[in-house]
Formats: C-alpha cells, structure tokens, sequence
C-alpha cells in the first residue's frame, strides 16, 4: 500500500511545496536578490565598483581577514570545551544532570544585547567582582579590563555556542556503544590510540557539525561585537549596518551581503550534508551512562561542571545582581519600577514596559506564522527524493543569513517600488502593492518568522521521519479515512513537535536584534530595541534599566526553554 496517497500526508508535502517556497522567495529570495543586483548594478548598469572597492581597499580586506579570523577562532575555543563536555553527558549519568544541561542551553536562547549586557555586568569596569577585587586588595584601578577588547569576545562567543556544541556532539557519542573501543584494546591499542583513531574518527561527522554551526553563528555575529567589542573591531557584519544606517552607502553595503550570503549558504550546505550524516551513521543502540565510579572520572565530571559554572551561570548571576545594585546603596527594585515610566527628554517615545507588550505581539504572530509554515515545510521535505535533499538547505538558509543582511533586504524591497509591485498592481489592477510594508506593523512579524521558520522545520521533521508507514497503512485497514488517519495517527505523533517549533519561534522572536534594528518603527520597539537604547545612553538610571529589561527578556527564554526541555528533550538536540 502506497502510504503517501493513503493520507493526507501526500496533499500536505504538495501544499508544502507552494506555500512555504512562495513565503521564502517574498520575503527571502526576493530581498536577497535585490541586494546582488544593487551590488552590481547602479541606475541599470553593470557596475561591479562595490566589490572592487572591497577587494582594493586594505580597510574591507582587514574587515573580511578580521571576520573569518575571529569566526575561527571562536569555534575552536568551542569545541575545545565542548568535546570534554559532550563526553561527560554523553556517557556519565548523575544527579541534576538533565538540569544542567537545560540551564546550559539557556544562552543559546538568550538576545545578543542580554548576553552584552551580562558580561558587562560580570566583567565591566564597575562590576560588582572588579569592585570586590579592588576592596579586597586595595587596589586604585579595576583588575579587569576585558572591556571593548576581543578576550571578552571570544568569550562571550564561547557563552553563546557551547551548548549548541555539546547537544550535538554529545546526542551522536551516546549512541555509540563502547564495543568499537574495546574491539581495539583487545587488538592492543592504548587508551590515548583508541581515543584519537576510532573514538574521535567515528565523532568527526557529529563535530564536523558542530564546528560548521557554529562557525556560521560567529561568522554573522551582530550584537556581541557591536556591544562588547565596538566599531574598533568591525565584522562584515557590522560594516554592513554602517554603511546602510551611517553612511547610506547601499552599493557597498550590498558587495559585502553577498559576500557574507555566499560564505553562509556554503557553510549552511556543509552543515545540512553532515548533520544528515550523524543521524544515517552509527545507529546503535544507545549506550547506556553510568555513574562516575572512579576518582578520575568523578574530577572529570566536576572540572567540566564547573566549566559551565563559571561561563555560563556566573554571568547570568551577575545580570541579576547588578540589574538591583547598579547606582543604588543595597539591593533595589528602583530601576525595574522606573520601566513604566515615560522619561522627559529620553529618546525613547514610549515607557519600556511598553515595548514588553510590542515584542509580546510581534512574537505570536511571528510564531503562528513559522509554525505553520514550518510544519508544511517539514512535510515537503519528509518526502524523500533529490528536490527535498536540495531544498533542505534552502529552508536552513535562514538560521545562517545574517539578521543584519535580511534586514538591509527589507528596507531596499519592501516600499512599493520593486518590480513584484509593479506586477501586482498591473495584474490585479490595485492602487497600491500589498508589498509596501516599510512603515507596516506586519514587516517585524513576517522578518521574525524567517528566523524561526529553521526551527520549526528541524524539530517537526525528525519527528515525521520517524512515523512507521505501518502505522498508517493499519489504520487504513480498519477503515479509517485519510483525514481521520492523519487527525488520529500522524497529528498526535508530531504535535509535541510542533510545540517544541513554536515555542523556540517565540522564543527567539522575542529576543531578536539585527533585523529589528532596520525594520522597527521608533514608536513601536522591541524589548532588545530599547535595551539597545538604554545602553547607548549614558546615565547610571539608563544602564541600570538595561539591565532591568535584560533580565524581563532572559526571563522569557529561560521559561521558553525550560518548556522546550518538558514537551521534548530530544529534538532540542538535533542543534
């Protein structure tokens, strides 16, 4: 029986082909598009002058030098804590274990403009830890000056990326057996061959994997340079939102998002080839972890646990201690109550807590709309064949386009003047394209849905994948309809999926930063907006409220993933 015409399955991948592809090549490909041709063309002439002022001026080779450099870098500091990580939660079980794991999760969730303002927090000149020091040892100037340097942006980059290392490379080691390792002891290979010959060959797809996320991450880095290292150390990244917003310089700003699209859409296919590979290779049954027995392995399991310890939860500590301290005798709640408050001459139009209901807002639609064109989406690719293969990467692309770019895309495509509104309006004879959404409540929405769209996608499909065609195939011998099969077989099989998809949408719509700088209307911000604000403001009630809106804002994705965490702990590893 062919499974695929039994259900609705079949409609559903066919819906999936038009609805989701036709979204993406909108408010994707279309913006995307308009950034090569503006790249290359000035007033309809071939003009490749944007590029060759990158490639002959010294200033945009250091740039491009400096972007791959620090990407690297920050991707070997990862895995280099990450490997020893995902081995102790990969093959050790102890107490907290699951606990742990989450709250290392927790910074991946985390806006860029929380994770600046923790480390500023933990780190800066006016700490609470560089004030301890200087108590402690008399000291005239803080011992700490991590500040607007590249230490505390590997660092912080380190913060953002380790888990994401770790779920990765952990969920293919544990479902390795240790039958290969003692195949090679008994044919007389020492503990230290054995781990570099087999155990780190067989890895190699699952680290390969990793080091490919997370050098994308890094390599589009917006918010952590911009915050903690500054215009000093400028990515293409950040160039690209000087140029538009400073400069007004679109040809350039163009050159280098096609610079940065090609370098991610190569590393987005090498990611999408391999992270295949972990899940077709090696499928064991999964190992079984046991407690740490011996002394060695329980100071394995500690020093590692302090690891994440000191990189992840003492900053977020130190976001929460200081959001109460900062300019005040004792621990306060001064500055949260100042958040509803519109202040006289602030550049901010609207009280901050204001901007909590507008993310709130922007984050459900964002959310209803990734969620369903997710789900359709992982309907067209759970149909196995060569367009799927090809598309798979198409629908990642934008977990690895720079936030920045896509939104540099929307403000060059959508203000009624391209030629898919000149097209609109011709056919369907309209005054005005439905395209125009440059000052449009629905522009941060729809860019928020294409950074949660990849989510969705990666935690339904494995779920569909999973789904035994006999399990259809004995409903219809019982005689139940497709749709009903569907309903009653396929749904409650995915639904938790799809929670997972959508709360990871929500998630991180709400903490959203590089596109929402572009498109946001000054009257409508988001939470990571106006903590953008605050911060760029001097004044200890500013940085102090900050800090308040970091903390509101890593409440919300401390929640979102503990959610995730409960409805399923294993899609949430297939990152």
């Amino acid at each position: 029986m062919d499974r695929r015409h039994t259900t609705v399955t079949y409609w559903l991948g066919q819906v999936g082909k038009v609805v989701p592809l036709l979204f993406l090549l909108i408010f994707f490909i279309y913006p995307l598009g308009s950034i090569l041709e503006l790249s290359l063309f000035s007033d309809g002439i071939f003009d490749t002058s944007g590029f060759e002022a990158i490639l002959s001026n010294s200033y945009y080779r250091e740039t491009l030098w400096f972007t791959i450099w620090q990407a690297t870098l920050s991707t070997i500091l990862t895995l280099v804590l990450a490997i020893p990580g995902a081995h102790v939660f990969a093959r050790y079980h102890f107490a907290g274990k699951s606990i742990i794991l989450a709250l290392a999760t927790v910074p991946f969730v985390l806006p860029t403009v929380v994770v600046a303002a923790a480390f500023t927090a933990l780190v800066g000149e006016d700490s609470t830890l560089n004030r301890t020091l200087i108590d402690i040892f008399q000291l005239d100037d803080a011992p700490i000056q991590l500040e607007r340097s590249l230490t505390l942006i590997f660092i912080a980059h380190v913060f953002y990326n380790y888990a994401v290392a770790v779920r990765i490379i952990s969920s293919f080691w544990g479902r390795q057996t240790d039958h290969i390792q003692e195949a090679a002891a008994m044919l007389g290979a020492t503990p230290a061959q054995t781990f570099w010959r087999v155990t780190m060959w067989l890895l190699m797809p699952a680290i390969l994997a990793a080091a490919a996320l997370v050098f994308m991450f890094t390599f589009t880095s917006f918010g952590v340079i911009l915050l903690l290292g500054g215009l000093q150390h400028a990515t293409i990244e950040v160039e690209i939102y000087q140029q538009t917003l400073a400069f007004a310089d679109f040809n350039t700003a163009g050159a280098l998002s096609v610079i940065q699209l090609l370098a991610t859409l190569l590393m987005m296919i090498v990611y999408t080839r391999l992270q295949t590979s972990t899940t077709t290779t090696l499928q064991y049954t999964n190992a079984r972890p046991n407690p740490p027995r011996t002394g060695g392995a329980k100071l394995w399991v500690v020093v590692n646990l302090f690891v994440i310890i000191i990189l992840i939860v003492l900053p977020l500590i130190a976001l929460v201690e200081r959001s109460l301290t900062v300019g005040q005798s004792g621990f306060s709640t001064t500055h949260y109550d100042a958040l509803d408050e519109n202040t006289r001459g602030s550049i901010i139009f609207v009280p901050p807590l204001e901007a909590v209901s507008n993310s709130l807002r922007f984050a459900s639609w964002a959310t209803v709309f990734a969620m369903i064109l997710g789900t359709l989406a992982a309907y067209l690719l759970a149909q196995r064949g060569r367009l799927s293969r090809w598309l798979d990467p198409i629908f990642m692309l934008p977990l690895a386009t720079s936030a920045v770019t896509l939104g540099f895309g929307f403000i060059i495509t959508l203000d009624g003047d391209g030629w898919i509104d000149q097209w609109l309006i011709n056919t369907f004879n309209l005054e005005e394209s439905p395209l125009n959404l440059r000052n449009s409540f629905w522009i941060i929405p729809i860019a928020h849905t294409l950074v949660g769209l990849p989510f969705v996608v990666r935690s339904v499909l494995p779920a569909l994948q999973s789904i035994p065609p006999a399990l259809n195939e004995s409903a219809a011998v019982l005689g139940a309809p497709p749709l009903q099969r569907w309903w009653r077989v396929e749904f409650p099989l995915i639904s938790r999926s799809i929670v997972v998809g959508a709360v990871f949408a929500f998630t991180i719509s709400m903490g959203e930063f590089g596109a929402s700088v572009f498109v946001s209307r000054f009257d409508q911000p988001t939470i990571p907006i106006v903590i953008f604000r605050f911060l760029g403001q001097p004044g200890i009630n500013n940085y102090g409220q900050a800090l308040a809106m970091s903390v509101i804002l890593m409440a919300v994705c401390v929640t979102g993933f503990i959610l995730i965490e409960r409805f399923n702990r294993e899609n949430t590893r297939q990152w």
